[in-house]
């Protein structure tokens, strides 16, 4: 989709007779129904009981993470870069990912209804987070920051979407989980078209022509750092929490994750009309690629020793 936006960056311009953009923005709110036709609130709230781990789980992605990236800020600042920790922040902000966290909790051998659970909670708690903590820098980063427009976009295109899709359960809920693959393509393809689109704007206004391919790899090595970083925080935490063995694996992959479908349909609330969506998706894109392989490796390692 980069590639494709940088050869081909018109289809994503155009804005009539009906623009990518504009579809892609029902796809969000689609996006977030289905999800919250697949949420239980049975489930949910059967997943209370073990409390501690959960808030371990919260405190990291919505806390830790964002923090940790803050404490480097000043390094960024009046240097050219402040795009570029804008989008690091924007991901720190971002919750957990719910499939593949849940996937590598059950390679690993972990609690996996407890990373279910963690994964939702976390992508609902996002939905107001998120916006909150970037919005602190979004102003000085774009000049343009309106907090009731931003809210209400939140409310109609995200958040209601969600509340619908949880009071449908009953009725769709199991229609929703039979046709999950099927809805993950749907999924998939919108984040493709928003990608698209925020590199077609990017690019046509030469933004990444200020940065070398070694600061791209500089930038590459940071998101690897900051998974490693996290992690190893995480581990330690729970060890000294005395959590079991599953129940650590769950803290471990749930709480070093981060989203590209929240990040991907956040950023065209948050950034919308934005030329800078480009540059700020780009270092999520790196971690999200990163954390993959790396969590992998790891939880197949994990499984291994567990067998012997």
């Amino acid at each position: 989709m980069i590639l494709l936006a940088y050869f081909l960056p018109k289809p994503g311009m155009v804005k009539e007779p009906v623009s990518l953009e504009e579809i892609a923005n029902v796809g969000v709110s689609l996006i977030f129904l289905f999800y919250g036709m697949r949420l239980s609130v049975e489930k949910l709230k059967a997943g209370l009981s073990n409390w501690k781990m959960h808030i371990v789980v919260q405190f990291t992605t919505f806390l830790f993470f964002p923090l940790l990236v803050l404490a480097f800020r000043p390094l960024f600042v009046n240097n050219g870069f402040e795009l570029l920790w804008l989008g690091v922040f924007f991901l720190a902000a971002l919750p957990s990912t719910v499939s593949s966290s849940v996937v590598m909790v059950s390679i690993a051998k972990g609690n996996i209804p407890a990373a279910i659970f963690n994964a939702s909670i976390s992508s609902l708690i996002g939905v107001v987070v998120t916006p909150l903590w970037v919005g602190l820098f979004i102003a000085s980063a774009t000049g343009d920051f309106d907090v009731t427009q931003i809210g209400l976009k939140l409310i109609l295109q995200v958040l209601l979407p969600v509340i619908i899709g949880i009071s449908l359960n009953s009725r769709f809920g199991v229609i929703a989980e039979k046709y999950k693959k099927q809805l993950k393509y749907f999924d998939q393809a919108v984040i493709l078209t928003i990608i698209y689109t925020s590199f077609c704007k990017s690019f046509s206004e030469h933004l990444f022509e200020g940065f070398t391919a070694l600061e791209l790899a500089g930038l590459a090595t940071g998101m690897m750092a900051l998974f490693f970083a996290v992690f190893f925080c995480v581990g330690l935490l729970s060890h000294l929490l005395g959590f079991s063995n599953e129940d650590r694996i769950t803290v471990l992959f749930c709480g070093s994750k981060k989203s590209l479908v929240h990040g991907t349909v956040m950023s065209k609330v948050l950034f919308q009309h934005s030329t800078i969506t480009g540059i700020v998706l780009l270092p999520l894109m790196l971690y999200h690629a990163l954390q993959l392989i790396a969590t992998s490796i790891i939880a197949q390692g994990m499984a291994r020793r567990k067998e012997v």
